[in-house]
This record gives C-alpha cells, structure tokens and sequence, in this order.
C-alpha cells in the first residue's frame, strides 16, 4: 500500500487508515485480529480510534493486541480526545485539563507510553484555541504525542490554531468527513489547509455505508441504519439526493466491472489533497473490498462523471 506524506511535516502515512469505532461494540477482537492482520499484510501501517469509541473499548482492543501479537512499532496509531461523556450523553470539551486527562487514559488503554497521532476530536466554542493549543503542545513536548491536529473542526478555526502554533509543534493535520456523498470541505477547509501545508485525513468515504449499495433497495436487518445507536448517523444520506449519487456511482462500478465500495473509495485516494482516509468494517469480508480499491486508479472519465453528479453547491464568497 502506498504510503504519503502528510502535508509539509515529516509523518508518512498509509493511504488507507484503518477505522476501529465498531470495536468492542459491534465488532469481536476475534473480527478485530482478523481485520488488522488483513490491513497489515496489505501493508496499512496507520490505526484510527478515540478516547470515546465505545467508552474506550476501541482503544482496549487496540491494546490488548499491542501487548500480545502485534509488534508496537508494525503500526502507527491515531487517537483523539475533547468528547467526554456525561449523564446526559457526549460532551465536547477541549479544555486542557480534560484533554490531557483523555491521553493519559487513552495511553493506559492502548498499552502504550505514546501516539503517532493525537486530535482534537471537534471544536470547541466554550474552550479558548490557545488553552486547547497548550494541550496539545504538552502532549507533544511529553513525548506523548508525534503529531497533533484537528478533526471536524470549521475552516475558521482550523486555521486560528494553525496560525497560533506558529514556533510551536505545528498542527500537522486536520481529519473530517469526506466522500462523494460529503464533499463540504471543499469550500474552505481544503483551501486552508494547502495554504498552511497541513495534511488531511478524510473520514467515512464511504458514505456512512450507503455507497456500498446496501440501502438501495431496504435497509438490512443487521445494517448500521437499522442499529439503535447508529440509525441516526446513516439517516441523514438516505435522501433523494444521495439516491441520485448512489445510483451514478452504481452505474460506474458497473462498467468498470468494480464493487460499488471499491469504486467510492477509490474516487477518494484520487484527490490530490487526502493523505489518508479512514476505512472501517464490521467484519474482516467487508474489509477486503477496500484494501482492493487502494491498488487501484479511477478512470480519469469515470472520476469527472462522479465529480460532476456529486458537486457541492458553491456560492458567495467561496466561489471563484
């Protein structure tokens, strides 16, 4: 698997990151250990999980590998802090003391004394960006952290803290959603982020699933949109809209003789901006579809129909 550096700093990652937010919910450590040790021999190097992935069992099945089979340095490990949970469900907190308190405990889960990566999970309008910046310049001072970033955070604020770092360690990276079905960060987070040489990891480029085709026709019995706590992250690309894309994207994968997952994917990896983006599965078969895609290149035709159906709608003052 190729693997790319991320924007001007000195990480290289793996085009493809392996998403883990299913497991020890949804997904056994048995599946877990039969996933990654697919995403291994397919030569993924970069691991994708959080501080608030089923309360931390993501993280403990991540590390319940590293101190048992898996080799601590085979893998390069992305974590992210700033969601708390409380009575009443998430909380984003991005103050440092609960930023730094969310490492430490995620380093104990994960079996660890470091992370390749470590994120700011989402913005946080209640927490100054300088207070969240000096977290993230302890983590990576301690040792505790290689490279920071950002994840889900506007284009406004990404670049506030970018701007802030400056003759600190730099934040490298900012991690959001991004698939032919979301294609909001082309308006400005994307813009910012070549004019500050940061890197970008997208997320979900599957479309919460429904690029796979699953939903087309129903939603299946054992499907994330028929899951009591993961309805509602599918619900919002289940629309006319998304069906129209869908439907192109169908038609794509046909004539290229692909799945519709690989072709999803692979319009993706094609974006010159994405430095990896995060592929996740419940089961190590629905994995595999993926790991096909990043070896191989979108017909440049087929890429422009694609761009074309799914354009996001740009106006003032985006537009050029």
């Amino acid at each position: 698997m190729e693997r790319r550096r991320v924007g001007r700093s000195g990480l290289e990652v793996s085009r493809l990151a392996l998403g883990t937010m299913t497991w020890s919910r949804d997904t056994s450590a048995d599946e877990a250990g039969a996933q990654l040790d697919l995403f291994l021999n397919a030569g993924g190097t970069l691991l994708d999980t959080a501080a608030s992935y089923a309360d931390g069992g993501s993280e403990a099945t991540i590390g319940a590998m590293l101190g048992g089979t898996v080799n601590r340095h085979e893998v390069q490990i992305c974590t992210k802090a700033g969601i708390r949970r409380t009575a009443r469900g998430g909380m984003i907190d991005a103050s440092r003391d609960s930023m730094l308190a969310a490492l430490d405990a995620s380093l104990e889960r994960l079996q660890t004394d470091y992370v390749d990566v470590w994120l700011v999970h989402a913005f946080d309008a209640a927490t100054p960006l300088e207070e969240t910046l000096h977290a993230l310049e302890i983590a990576v001072n301690s040792g505790r952290a290689r490279y920071v970033g950002v994840s889900n955070f506007p284009a406004w604020a990404m670049t506030r803290i970018a701007t802030l770092a400056s003759g600190r360690p730099a934040v490298a990276l900012s991690q959001c959603e991004y698939s032919l079905l979301q294609r909001g960060v082309e308006r400005e987070v994307l813009p910012a982020i070549e004019a500050l040489g940061m890197g970008f990891m997208g997320w979900s480029p599957l479309g919460r699933g429904v690029l796979t085709g699953k939903y087309m026709d129903a939603i299946p019995a054992d499907s994330r949109a028929a899951s009591d706590h993961l309805a509602g992250f599918v619900e919002p690309y289940l629309g006319d809209g998304a069906s129209a894309v869908t439907h192109a994207l169908a038609t794509a994968a046909e004539g290229l003789a692909w799945s519709m997952q690989a072709t999803a994917l692979a319009w993706v990896l094609s974006r010159e901006a994405v430095s990896s983006t995060v592929v996740g599965a419940r089961t190590a078969d629905q994995l595999k579809p993926s790991l096909v895609a990043a070896t191989q290149a979108l017909p440049t035709a087929i890429g422009d129909a694609l761009d074309e159906i799914s354009a996001p709608s740009i106006g003032y003052p985006e537009r050029r």
